[in-house]
């Protein structure tokens, strides 16, 4: 994976999301991208899916009107927000917090690769504040 920064859209899996994202009007693939994290039933959580799962999860707080420190590279993605006229629904958040709970768990990939890095502490640090902006003091 080619990684240059810890923020969700740091890598080439979220931008590659994110472009996948621009041919949608709803938040179909923001639900199905955490679908596919929360029904794995591998023992490991494969990294692309959680790095794309992460990207949705910073979509979701750009929508609550959280977004986090202004990037160049998700330019585009600030417009689709802007264009977005569906609202994060209880549900959604629903699944966020199972996302979030299967990203950072042991049997996550992106964490094993991330652990395995000296930029760990760092990873877990913008992760749980990402999770803050999503979900708030939980």
């Amino acid at each position: 994976m080619g990684t240059w920064a810890l923020d969700a859209f740091g890598n080439d899996y979220a931008m590659d999301w994110a472009q996948d994202l621009q041919e949608y009007k709803t938040l179909e693939l923001v639900e199905t991208t955490l679908d596919n994290v929360i029904d794995s039933q591998e023992d490991e959580l494969e990294a692309p899916f959680a790095a794309e799962a992460l990207a949705a999860l910073d979509v979701i707080a750009r929508l609550l009107g959280k977004p986090g420190a202004p990037d160049p590279a998700t330019a585009e993605v600030d417009e689709w927000v802007a264009a977005c006229k569906k609202k994060v629904t209880p549900q959604i958040l629903e699944k966020a917090r199972l996302a979030f709970d299967k990203i950072v768990a042991q049997s996550s990939e992106l964490r094993q690769l991330w652990q395995d890095s000296e930029h760990f502490d760092d990873w877990q640090q913008d992760v749980a504040a990402l999770r803050l902006r999503v979900l708030g003091a939980q």
